[in-house]
């Protein structure tokens, strides 16, 4: 019979897999500039070990001075995570949490003990059916897991202010770059074998920041910013399913409630 129970409640969690917008993204436009610079003719004209030295380790050696060790290396991770992410649907969220509280709202608050393994794909609703079945009343229920959820905000807030301030410096390295390539290019005017290397790196640097800033870590801030829109509105969903039936509430209040948080397009009609 439990299991009978169970099936019907697993939440339906799209499997982890490459983020193939900001792959292809991403891809396609160093490809086209690539395609530009083969076009051209000249390949090796664009490569510059200096001019890669100033913008990357001094945009990564200036961002982390404005942050810390640790905040830098968490940025990278939920870098990783973004480009393999696991997509969610409010509404299938939606429709487990009714499941949920329909069965509480049957069977009592303490037959939900019965599917918590079945939930375990979703930490968040984990917890909160547990503190449900745990006896924690409604309104703690709620707070507890609207500050777990603001911690959450504020942690994808951080890192996604770290890829914006490393798309902030990388342009301005590329400038302090084409600078020190001016000022060689500008000691050396008696050597005019000199002036053309250092006129490659005063180009080339402000050309490597451009293409890091706009077609890497800004990109990947809002691609960061947008999952994590997308996650608030699942665990809100979330949320409200714990504290509603942690409050005994009916399931078609809580049906109303979850379609007013919800865009119109993905609006449930669980119990129509």
């Amino acid at each position: 019979m439990a299991e009978e129970i169970v099936a019907p409640l697993h939440i339906r969690r799209t499997r982890s897999a490459m983020d193939m917008a900001t792959v292809a993204g991403i891809i396609c436009a160093f490809g086209l500039i690539a395609a530009a610079i083969v076009i051209g003719g000249s390949p090796g004209s664009f490569i510059n070990p200096p001019s890669i030295l100033i913008v990357i380790g001094g945009t990564l050696a200036v961002t982390t001075a404005c942050f810390s060790l640790d905040e830098m290396r968490r940025t990278f991770r939920v870098v990783m995570k973004t480009v393999v992410y696991s997509s969610r649907d409010p509404s299938d969220a939606a429709i487990q949490v009714l499941k949920i509280a329909e069965m509480a709202r049957k069977e009592g608050v303490l037959a939900l003990q019965n599917i918590l393994g079945s939930i375990q794909a979703e930490p968040f609703l984990l917890k909160g059916v547990s503190m449900v079945v745990d006896g924690t009343p409604g309104g703690e229920v709620e707070a507890i897991m609207r500050r777990d959820m603001h911690s959450t905000v504020q942690r994808h807030a951080k890192s996604t202010n770290v890829l914006r301030k490393l798309g902030e410096f990388a342009p301005a390295m590329g400038l302090i770059g084409t600078l020190i390539g001016l000022v060689q290019m500008l000691g050396r005017l008696d050597d005019p074998a000199n002036i053309g290397p250092s006129m490659a790196v005063a180009l080339l640097t402000t050309f490597y920041g451009a293409v890091l800033a706009n077609m890497v870590f800004l990109p990947l801030a809002a691609k960061l910013e947008r999952n994590s829109t997308e996650e608030a509105l699942v665990n809100n969903v979330y949320l409200m399913g714990a504290a509603s039936i942690g409050r005994q509430e009916n399931p078609r209040r809580l049906e109303m409630l979850l379609n007013s948080l919800l865009p119109p397009s993905q609006r449930v009609h669980y119990f129509d």
